[in-house]
């Protein structure tokens, strides 16, 4: 959104990789052939935000050249340094504390104003917001808002939300979420909408209806050694070898950002599964260890991690010939969903854990 005095000295890290895919998005652009509305899916951690951020700077730019945006224009400038008015950067953050429960369209402006510096005080490698954090009701009827207005500075306006699938259920406005909706399937002539996701299923059906979807893969070796080699990374680092993290990272340079929390969240998944494939006795002291609702975000973050590891469990099946294991990994997802929602609705992290691995257990 429109950044307003929360300027920074730090720009965004340059992309790296996603060559072939930025390619074919500069020859549509090109010819004129882009959708309107995108959903970039793939794996959490490989550049599917700033993969979106380039686009919206090369729909922006004033001189794009063969390769994508010129990255001298003023247009170019304002975009690397997040704080161009035209293109809008949304993703999941935390209520504060004293925030109106209905904010007005200038005060969210003013919320990710703040929350987009944040993310650029660290060259742009920020951590996964953890599970308490959403996209909130209040943030969608401001996009839909913004999108109907002339650009402030460009010939057109991009709009790009991350981790879409954070999305609050719109279902208590039916106005707010038909007016999202429409907005997605129609956006005005001179605005493009780029949603990513690293959960597509987790995304309303009638969301996926409506977008152009493009898988981004994760980066190779000799990628994930160039980013580690930005200087922005070299705090975060923290003394380990390039060859280790290169191995931990698994394609996906945003982990850099957040390992110590994923890898716990890692852990406390594993814990589940162990516990529903080898040690029924431990399921109740699993469930215990999720902790009270004060524990919600590191809670969900376990369930995301729980998704990751069914899902990889489902491919390593198939691979395998295993259709009736991969078929029940398929089901387990569909649990572990369904805990999300209960999550969301505040529910307390024991009980949701002690359900969902009494359904996990009858399924794997």
């Amino acid at each position: 959104m429109c950044h307003g005095h929360y300027l920074t000295a730090v720009p965004l890290t340059p992309l790296i990789g996603h060559t072939a895919l930025r390619a074919r998005l500069n020859e549509q652009v090109v010819r004129g052939t882009l959708a309107a509305s995108i959903l970039f899916t793939g794996p959490a951690g490989i550049g599917k935000q700033r993969l979106g951020l380039w686009l919206g700077q090369r729909l922006l730019c004033d001189s794009p050249t063969a390769d994508g945006p010129c990255g001298a224009c003023p247009q170019c400038k304002y975009a690397v340094d997040g704080v161009h008015p035209d293109l809008f950067w949304i993703f999941p953050r935390i209520k504060g504390k004293n925030e109106p429960s209905d904010p007005d369209v200038d005060q969210v402006r003013e919320y990710y104003a703040e929350a987009t510096a944040e993310r650029l005080a660290d060259g742009g490698i920020y951590p996964r917001p953890d599970g308490s954090a959403g996209i909130f009701l209040a943030v969608s009827k401001a996009v839909v808002q913004r999108a109907v207005l002339l650009p402030a500075m460009a010939r057109r306006k991009v709009i790009v939300v991350g981790d879409a699938e954070r999305m609050v259920s719109q279902a208590a406005s039916a106005e707010s979420a038909n007016a999202f909706l429409k907005l997605l399937e129609e956006p005005p002539s001179d605005t493009t909408i780029i949603l990513t996701s690293s959960e597509p299923g987790a995304l309303l059906p009638t969301i996926r209806s409506r977008v152009v979807a493009m898988r981004v893969r994760a980066l190779s070796e000799a990628e994930v050694r160039e980013f580690l080699a930005l200087p922005a990374t070299e705090a975060l680092r923290k003394d380990r070898s390039i060859p280790d993290l290169v191995r931990a990272m698994h394609g996906a340079p945003g982990s850099l950002g957040d390992a110590d929390a994923r890898a716990a969240a890692v852990q406390r998944a594993t814990a589940m599964l162990d516990a529903v494939t080898r040690d029924h006795d431990r399921l109740y002291r699993v469930a215990y260890v999720q902790g009270s609702a004060k524990s919600r975000g590191p809670f969900a973050d376990a369930l995301d991690a729980l998704s990751d590891l069914l899902h990889r469990r489902a491919r390593d099946a198939a691979d395998n010939g295993d259709a009736r294991m991969a078929a029940n990994c398929a089901r387990a997802m569909v649990h572990v969903e369904q805990a999300k929602r209960d999550a969301d609705r505040n529910a307390v992290p024991q009980l949701v854990t002690h359900a969902l691995l009494a359904k996990l257990a009858d399924t794997l």
